[in-house]
């Protein structure tokens, strides 16, 4: 067995909680997954896993090379690239992930973009609005609004992104438009579950921000599902502005009480912290910092 092969199989078996994902993830059988993993730890002397019927979970010793292993085999991925003949290019796996909307509505069109010149690299796109464990997870680089909440992660400032108040030109002729923030209380809106707390928008007034309880019979957990039925006159939505330029250019939707938008928060470009960062996650996120800044 190839010690490489082996440690490539125990950091995608790791990564995965499974033998079956891992071989999906390296393009190989099952049974030879699990064979060189059985090798690596037959080599090493150790037990790197500990193995169930239905999962596999990690030993001390097998922590201890999944904190550094990935790493590693990136480091060496960048090296073999950079000898080749086209030096240049990037290979290998590009693990990414983003939160649902942001990624349907940007990232997804900037990989395709991003991936166009490097016909060796594969994109993993995972859409989710949870924190994902970049570690436990094995992602590359994550797309997210806030600020990280953990201190092992490393981020790179992309933009930044507010929440606006629209209605269609629809619901505002049945309705009329509010004039105030606290006039919110009186309208049909649509609550985003994604949010902390859907049913209190926090607004600007004055350079202060202030917390307001609204009302409606549309609970969602998707900015544009929130969009759409703003669209559709169903009430007035609070949608980051990543979501909203096309509808406001177009008069499709119409932004209410200017100055009060929500507070700005920033768009990061989200990492391990390591001693090295591998040349395709560096790409990218300059890739990123010209498209999104």
């Amino acid at each position: 067995m190839d010690l490489l092969e082996g440690i490539r199989a125990f950091v995608a078996t790791a990564q995965t909680g499974s033998f079956t994902a891992a071989a999906e993830r390296l393009g190989v059988s099952n049974r030879l997954t699990s064979k060189y993993v059985a090798e690596l730890e037959l080599r090493l002397g150790v037990r790197l896993l500990q193995r169930t019927t239905r999962k596999v979970g990690l030993t001390p010793a097998g922590e201890d090379l999944l904190a550094r292993a990935p790493v590693l085999l990136d480091e060496l991925d960048d090296l073999v690239a950079g000898l080749g003949e086209d030096g240049r290019g990037l290979s290998g796996v590009l693990r990414v992930s983003a939160p649902v909307t942001f990624g349907e509505v940007f990232v997804q069109d900037m990989l395709r973009r991003f991936a166009e010149p490097h016909p060796d690299l594969t994109i993993d796109l995972r859409l989710s609005d949870r924190f994902v464990d970049l570690a436990t997870e094995g992602i590359d680089l994550a797309f997210r609004i806030g600020v990280p909440r953990v201190s092992a992660l490393r981020a790179r400032k992309l933009g930044e992104v507010c929440s606006r108040i629209v209605a269609s030109p629809d619901y505002l002729a049945r309705n009329g438009a509010p004039e105030h923030p606290a006039d919110l209380t009186n309208h049909a809106c649509i609550l985003d579950t994604n949010r902390a707390a859907a049913s209190r928008w926090e607004l600007l007034d004055a350079g202060q921000v202030v917390p307001v309880e609204v009302k409606g019979r549309f609970l969602v957990n998707s900015a544009r599902a929130a969009r759409d039925l703003a669209l559709a006159g169903c009430g007035i939505a609070f949608c980051p502005d990543f979501v909203l330029a096309d509808d406001l250019a177009q008069g499709r939707l119409v932004a209410l009480l200017p100055g009060n938008e929500s507070p700005h928060r920033p768009l990061n470009a989200i990492y391990l912290d390591g001693p090295v960062l591998p040349r395709k996650v560096r790409a990218l996120i300059d890739f990123a910092v010209r498209e999104l800044g």
